[in-house]
């Protein structure tokens, strides 16, 4: 799990609606954080950025609503990972750099 899919996570309790959904998502976010340790976007991350921003321009899509997506994308990149998904399609362009799974 990349540092940025924590990040996402870390405020999914915080937008919940009711209390018990905040508490639901508070517990979930825990056990995730228990079970795995995050991969850090470094400077290794970064360079490969550059890449997967030109990828996705080179289909006409703009990468400036879908910054957490390929900041994720470029971790994976970067440390030559898998990315799994339930939203493939955040990850069109990409084919050539990385491999995504869709769960």
């Amino acid at each position: 799990m990349s540092a940025i899919t924590l990040a996402e996570l870390a405020a999914g309790p915080m937008l919940a609606s009711s209390v018990t959904e905040q508490a639901n998502r508070q517990a979930r976010l825990q056990q995730t954080e228990a079970t795995f340790e995050p991969i850090p976007f470094d400077a290794a991350a970064a360079r490969s950025f550059g890449q997967v921003v030109a990828a996705v321009a080179s289909t006409g899509r703009t990468h400036r609503s879908r910054m957490a997506d390929l900041l994720i994308a470029a971790i994976a990149h970067a440390n030559g990972l898998t990315l799994y998904t339930r939203n493939p399609d955040d990850f069109t362009g990409l084919e050539e750099l990385i491999h995504v799974i869709t769960v």
